[in-house]
Parts: C-alpha cells; structure tokens; sequence
C-alpha cells in the first residue's frame, strides 16, 4: 500500500499497544490524525482496536523514517509505555471487582 509515495513495509505491520492505549496522544506524536476519531463516543469502541492494528502503518507513511529500525526503536517505546498501561488497567479492574465483591461478602454475611 502507497500513501505520500511511501510503500509499507511488511515488517513493521502488526499491534501497536501505544496506539491501542494512548491513541490520541500516540496519533499527534506521530503526525496521523484518524486516532482523533476516537472523540466520537460509541464509535471509539470499535475505534480504539482498528488504531491499535493500523497504528504501524498510519506512523510508518505519516514519519519520516529513513529505516525499518529508526521506525521500530521509536514505536518500541510506544509500544512498552502501552502495554504497561493495559496491564496496569486490567489488574486495577480485577482489584477493584475483589474490593467490590468483599465489601458486598461482608455486608450480607457470605463467605467466598
């Protein structure tokens, strides 16, 4: 695929956790404004996982990126921050169902 006269390479094509998590960030700092998107409430849910699978290729035509390794180097860092931040999100919503599931134990006398 060309767009700007750039080809995509094949190997920088797959997920992108930065993009996935930090979208609207992620799309200014890399110059690709369809994660702006994402504003659109009900639209952002189906959104937010076409940024995280075309996240490598809007960066890769919108940068200027001289190599395959420049490009990957920078999305590694990207990629790292969002795949914390999803992590970190999925166990604060498993904590907070424990929190909320004891709570509810101890108020009507169950135990678990």
């Amino acid at each position: 695929m060309q767009e700007n006269g750039k080809t995509f390479p094949q190997e920088v094509k797959g997920w992108n956790w930065g993009a996935f998590m930090y979208n609207i960030f992620w799309g200014l700092g890399n110059k690709t404004y369809l994660p702006l998107l994402m504003l659109i409430p009900i639209f952002n849910i189906v959104w937010i996982f076409v940024v995280g699978f075309k996240g490598n290729e809007w960066a890769w035509q919108k940068g200027d990126y001289q190599d395959v390794e420049t490009f990957k180097a920078v999305q590694k860092t990207w990629n790292r921050a969002g795949l914390i931040n999803f992590i970190v999100a999925v166990a604060s919503v498993v904590l907070y169902w424990i929190f909320f599931a004891t709570i509810l134990a101890s108020l009507f006398g169950t135990n678990y």
